[in-house]
């Protein structure tokens, strides 16, 4: 027999390979239980003993407690994807750790690293291509297929879907293409609120002075990202004649822009930061209904919505006329005092939909916050770039594209297309998993019916075990979804199984 010899620096770069790759699977592992319509719950505890218990695949990562670096790697580029499109962080991760795990093995075999990633470079372009090709068109007008959308992405919660695509439809489509608008800002959730959409906005803060009415009708507003206070002035100044002569002057002018406020006939300010007593007193007296502490996306909301210019507090020494362009106008602005919050109501802005989302109890809130938003995403999503057929079916027929593309591909090369072929498959095997399904067998058994049909929408109803059609099922997804996710899971993967050598980096600190 011959003595096999050992390459100590291949075997180091497959040490670092087979680490990282280990690590991106267990961060898949603590998401791959959640995907599907049978998917489970998980329950984050902290060192306090608070729980977090949800169905979220982004909140688990954002919150499970990760130190290896190509974990962290993955956990930011589904973080990424969640800010982009709102959803499909599970199906992205998943994807992401399949190519990562097939990548390696191939590697491992003996396929150089840069043929296995040009070859995933041009499987994902493949499967990317195949996804805009299979897309169809979504309309805001097509309720039903809207409420599927909606039910499907927020975990087949009826009530939530539905108060998510009347929003949508209030709103308009054009409004939803708005590339700065994003229809999961709209809503709130709170405890024992009822569920309603409401033309209007919520300012999560109640009025600052007790002693005015707690509603107004027929309202001029005036925003300030800026606190409503005097300018100040150093500590050391005032103790000189001409630094407290300054500070007089000061609070001097600060009276007069309060009178120019009220003078304008403002029956609204909303502050983003504070308030001097000065300014509260003169305000209360005037009748002005004042909210401070006003988180800035809320601002930005209201001035939307109302047609009103956020203003620093120095464009207060502007002309009045120059300040009155500034204003917006509502024809209702109340506060509900049970739960501390104000709605402004009929604005002369923009229209603007506001989805309030009820919770029994405190400990649900959060996570009927995160199923609205996720809803919601997806609604806009698909409304933006059209659906694919769902439940892992249209991945199935990308797998097949890329599967007949190798043929084209030379040399060694075709082994990454591979490593994207079996991307593809993994979240339908999850999703059947997940059912308590053979997954082998169910994905086999749909690539075959799928080339027998002719059709990207065979996959497997979850309640039988049976295949079917799952646009007729009403199981679609977003395009933009799946175009997002398996372009951020082939970008980690390649980043991923680049590294060859981890090094732990000297601390400079001290």
């Amino acid at each position: 027999m011959t003595a096999q010899v050992r390459n100590p620096e291949v075997e180091q770069r497959n040490a670092a390979l087979l680490t990282n790759s280990a690590a991106i699977a267990a961060i898949a592992a603590a998401v791959a239980g959640t995907m599907g319509p049978k998917g489970l719950d998980t329950m984050l505890v902290d060192r306090f003993g608070e729980v977090v218990v949800t169905n979220a695949g982004v909140t688990i990562l954002e919150k499970m407690q990760v130190n290896h670096p190509a974990a962290r790697m993955l956990i930011k580029v589904a973080k990424a994807q969640q800010e982009e499109i709102g959803d499909g962080t599970t199906t992205a991760t998943l994807m992401a750790s399949t190519l990562i795990a097939e990548g390696v093995n191939q590697v491992v075999r003996g396929v150089p690293v840069a043929r296995v990633i040009e070859g995933m470079r041009s499987g994902i372009k493949c499967a990317l291509e195949g996804l805009a090709r299979r897309s169809r068109p979504m309309d805001a007008s097509d309720s039903p297929l809207l409420e599927r959308v909606a039910y499907i992405s927020g975990r087949a919660h009826a009530d939530i879907a539905a108060l998510v695509v009347r929003a949508a439809q209030l709103i308009g489509q054009d409004k939803l293409k708005e590339r700065s608008f994003r229809l999961a800002d709209t809503i709130r959730a709170e405890e024992g609120i009822a569920n309603e959409v409401f033309m209007g906005v919520i300012v999560s803060k109640g009025r600052k002075n007790r002693q005015v009415p707690a509603g107004v009708r027929n309202a001029r507003i005036l925003v300030l990202d800026d606190a409503l206070e005097p300018e100040a002035v150093e500590d050391e100044a005032l103790a000189t004649e001409s630094g407290f002569k300054k500070y007089l002057e000061l609070q001097a002018d600060f009276q007069t822009y309060i009178r120019k406020i009220i003078g304008l006939g403002v029956t609204v300010c909303l502050v983003e930061r504070g308030m001097h007593d000065i300014a509260e007193e003169m305000l209360t007296d005037a009748g002005v209904l004042v909210i401070c502490r006003v988180p800035a996306n809320e601002l930005r909301q209201v001035c939307e919505h109302t047609g009103a210019r956020a203003i620093k507090r120095t464009a207060l020494r502007k002309a009045g006329e120059e300040l009155v362009r500034c204003l917006g106008e509502a024809s209702e602005c109340f506060e509900d005092e049970s739960l501390r919050q104000v709605r402004i109501l009929g604005g002369s802005g923009k229209p603007m939909a506001t989805i309030a989302v009820g919770a029994a109890t405190a400990e649900v809130v959060g996570e009927r916050l995160r199923i609205a938003r996720d809803a919601a995403s997806a609604v806009q999503a698909a409304v933006r770039g059209g659906y694919v057929p769902g439940g892992g079916a249209v991945e199935i027929a990308l797998a097949k594209d890329v599967e007949r593309a190798r043929d084209t591909v030379k040399g060694m090369a075709a082994y990454g297309l591979d490593c994207v072929s079996a991307a593809l498959r993994r979240p339908l095997a999850q999703i059947v998993q997940n059912a308590g399904f053979n997954p082998l067998e169910k994905v086999e058994e749909v690539a075959a019916l799928q080339l027998a049909s002719d059709s990207d929408a065979v996959g497997i109803n979850c309640d039988t075990g049976e295949a079917a059609d799952m646009l007729a099922l009403g199981v679609v997804d977003p395009t933009l979804v799946k175009l997002h996710a398996v372009k951020a899971a082939g970008e980690v993967a390649e980043a991923i199984l680049r590294i060859d050598t981890i090094i732990k980096m000297t601390d400079t600190e001290g």
